[in-house]
Formats: C-alpha cells, sequence, structure tokens
C-alpha cells in the first residue's frame, strides 16, 4: 500500500488544521493506521492509532482531548483533526499502516511497514 499525507501548514497556537492520508494500492481497512510526528532534533513519536473499522482509537498523552483519528475506508483515507494546537505540535508528520493486530500496532512502532512522506505541520506563538 502507498499512502500519501496532506494537510499540513502554519496556523497560529490555538488554530486546526486536518491532516489526510489517501492509500491506495490496497483494500485500505486491511489495514491499522497510525499517525506519528517527528519535531526537529527530536525522535520520531506516535500520535494516535485506528482500528481497521475505525471503532478504536488511541492517543498518546499529549495530545488527547485535541486531535481526533477518525477514517473513511470508502475513500481509503485516514484523517487526523487537529485542535487548539500549541508550538510545541510543529512537526513533521507521518502517516503508515500496519498489517498486524490492533493491539500490536498500539504497543509498537516496529508494527508499522508502510510510511508516508510527511507532511509540515508549524504552529507559532
Amino acid at each position: 500500500v502507498q499512502l500519501q499525507a496532506s494537510g499540513g501548514g502554519l496556523v497560529q497556537a490555538g488554530g486546526s488544521l486536518r491532516l489526510s492520508c489517501a492509500a491506495s494500492g490496497r483494500t485500505f481497512s486491511d489495514y491499522v493506521v497510525g499517525w506519528f510526528r517527528q519535531a526537529p532534533g527530536k525522535e520520531r513519536e506516535f500520535v494516535a492509532v485506528i482500528s481497521r473499522s475505525g471503532g478504536t482509537t488511541y492517543y498518546a498523552d499529549s495530545v488527547n482531548y485535541r486531535l481526533t483519528i477518525f477514517r473513511d475506508n470508502a475513500k481509503n483515507t485516514v484523517f487526523l483533526q487537529m485542535n487548539s494546537l500549541k508550538p510545541k505540535d510543529t512537526a513533521v508528520y507521518y502517516c503508515a499502516a500496519a498489517e498486524t493486530s490492533y493491539a500490536v500496532a498500539q504497543r509498537s512502532t516496529a508494527a508499522y511497514k508502510y510510511w508516508g512522506q510527511g507532511t509540515q505541520v508549524t504552529v507559532s506563538s
């Protein structure tokens, strides 16, 4: 499966963005999908994950209640709605797909086999 992330940009603190991760190549509902981010000089970190059906989600503590992951399997797309953005949310955001179980994907970044190219999110203070 090929993944294409988009929707990043420059936004003021307190603003919102919606990221999209469009998939092609295989049935998208076959995959658990996660969002990750990497800030300059820092390691990549987990942000959120969604199950194949979209019925189960899990978030990093640092983003809980501000970010929402959801998917539209009919459109082969996973979204990350980001509200109340903070300067510390500035990073390149990546989507990734896993063929493993949701439980494994929730616990381990190594579960993700397919990665998109990333989209830059910059939050100004």
